[in-house]
């Protein structure tokens, strides 16, 4: 759970004003074990969203093992994220059956709205890293790797 308070207030995608529509690194640490630069926020004034991801070695998984920005379509993207929130949101409702310390919060992620590639790729990243790092398989089947 100390990894994990992370996860959707994490990928919280909450609708509400933002400055700044690129991503960038902050430095402010919401919990104590995540070190400076394991802080990822993207906002955007135009969709009025907001993700931020405390996960301590996610912003290096993402620069160093992720697949490149552009490798996948955005169409992609926003399908499989489309299926991981769904099946994340499912979990967060069944913490008698799922590890309530991993599947904290619901995640916000609404289905024809257009989040951007950043978004879609970081949130896309986040689930192979969470998959991967937790031994978990959100969707069934092979769990990439990257």
């Amino acid at each position: 759970m100390k990894n994990l308070i992370l996860v959707v207030s994490i990928l919280t995608i909450a609708f509400g004003c933002h400055s700044s529509k690129e991503t960038t690194d902050t430095n402010t640490v919401e919990k104590p074990e995540a070190q400076v630069g394991d802080t990822l926020k993207i906002s955007s004034d135009q969709l009025e969203y907001d993700i931020i991801i405390i996960e301590p070695g996610f912003n290096t998984w993402l620069i160093t093992i992720a697949k490149p920005e552009g490798f996948y379509t955005q169409n992609y993207l926003e399908t499989k994220n489309i299926r991981y929130v769904q099946e994340w949101n499912s979990r967060v409702l069944q913490p008698g059956r799922f590890n309530d310390n991993l599947y904290e919060l619901q995640i916000n992620y609404r289905q024809g709205v257009d989040y951007g590639y950043d978004v879609n790729y970081k949130l896309y990243n986040y689930f192979i890293y969470f998959q991967n790092t937790y031994n978990q398989n959100l969707l069934g089947g092979r769990v990439p790797q990257n």
